[in-house]
This record gives structure tokens, C-alpha cells and sequence, in this order.
């Protein structure tokens, strides 16, 4: 072989390993604008150059580990802000629940007072009625009520009499008119 087929093989050697490598960096870029993900077989198929190349050409293996270490780390910061995010929910919705049970608590020991207060009372009453005036206090109950139905039988009956007079004394009212109008009637005839 003479040395200028060498040096045009070497040439065209240099052209189509830049082709390869510009179509690598032109993937990458594809793949970081699609959001694809970045691996040695993605790239080699999608730029159309075999896994070795990228593996065995430094420059290639270069461009490919700095755009996979590049794709973990926004990755790995994505996830990280997701877990915060949802770190950050849990963390609020944990304050809450601590603020909620500190009110309730709260809250049931007022409420405890006030049903110790109540009882107390409740005893208080117990102690200043004894039981036989609690048996009194029912009977006149009883009795009262018994009193309160006469009254209102009472009451009925003097109602019914009531309206018994009014109409007897329309009725007399009526017959008084009738016979001063006979009265007059004579006195003139």
C-alpha cells in the first residue's frame, strides 16, 4: 500500500468516526429534549453506530457517560425533589394532627371539669333532698295534677253554663221585644 492510499484511509477514517460522533451528540441532545432514556444501546440504535464504537472510541465513550452520569444525576435530583415535596405534605399534615389532638385534649379535659362540676352538683342535690321528701315531692305531684283535672272539669262545666245563659238571655231578649212590640201594637189599635 503506498502512503497516500494510507493517509486517504486514515481521512476517511477521521470523517466518518466525526459523522459518528456528531449523530452521538445529536441523539443525546434528542434524547434530553424527549425526555428518553439515556443509555449506551438507546443512543447506539437511535444514532445508528454499533455499542462497540461507543465503547471503544474514547471520545464517543465520553460524550455517552457524561449524558448518562448527567441523566442520573437530574434524575436522582427530580426524585429528590418529589421526596421532598411529598416529605414536605406528610411533615404539614403531621403538624396538623399534632395541633388537632393538642386542641382535643384540650378540649376533653374541659369538658371533664365540666361533668365533675355537674356531678357534684347532681350530689350536692342528692344530699339536701333526702329520700323521703323525694317521695313526698311526688305525691303532691300526684296530687296537684288530680287538683289540676278537677279544675279543668270544673272549668268545662261553667263554660257550658255560661253559654247556656247567654242564649237563654238572647232567647228572653227576643221574647221581651216580641211582646213590647204586641204591647204597642194593642196600644195603638
Amino acid at each position: 500500500m503506498r502512503p497516500s492510499n494510507t493517509a486517504a484511509a486514515i481521512a476517511a477514517r477521521r470523517t466518518q468516526t466525526k459523522a459518528k460522533l456528531d449523530r452521538v451528540t445529536t441523539v443525546i441532545g434528542q434524547l434530553r429534549r424527549d425526555r428518553g432514556r439515556l443509555t449506551v444501546r438507546a443512543i447506539a440504535e437511535r444514532a445508528d453506530v454499533s455499542s462497540t464504537f461507543l465503547y471503544e472510541n474514547a471520545d464517543a465513550r465520553a460524550l455517552v457517560q457524561s449524558a448518562v452520569t448527567d441523566s442520573h444525576t437530574r434524575r436522582h435530583a427530580v426524585g429528590q425533589a418529589e421526596h421532598q415535596r411529598i416529605e414536605a405534605t406528610w411533615r404539614e399534615r403531621a403538624l396538623n394532627a399534632e395541633a388537632e389532638l393538642t386542641r382535643t385534649q384540650k378540649e376533653i379535659l374541659v369538658q371533664r371539669q365540666r361533668i365533675g362540676e355537674l356531678m357534684g352538683q347532681i350530689r350536692d342535690f342528692d344530699q339536701m333532698v333526702p329520700g323521703e321528701s323525694v317521695q313526698h315531692l311526688i305525691s303532691e305531684n300526684t296530687s296537684l295534677k288530680h287538683c289540676v283535672q278537677q279544675l279543668t272539669q270544673e272549668h268545662r262545666k261553667l263554660q257550658e253554663r255560661l253559654e247556656g245563659a247567654r242564649s237563654n238571655l238572647r232567647f228572653s231578649d227576643k221574647r221581651i221585644a216580641a211582646l213590647e212590640s204586641q204591647l204597642l201594637e194593642q196600644e195603638h189599635s
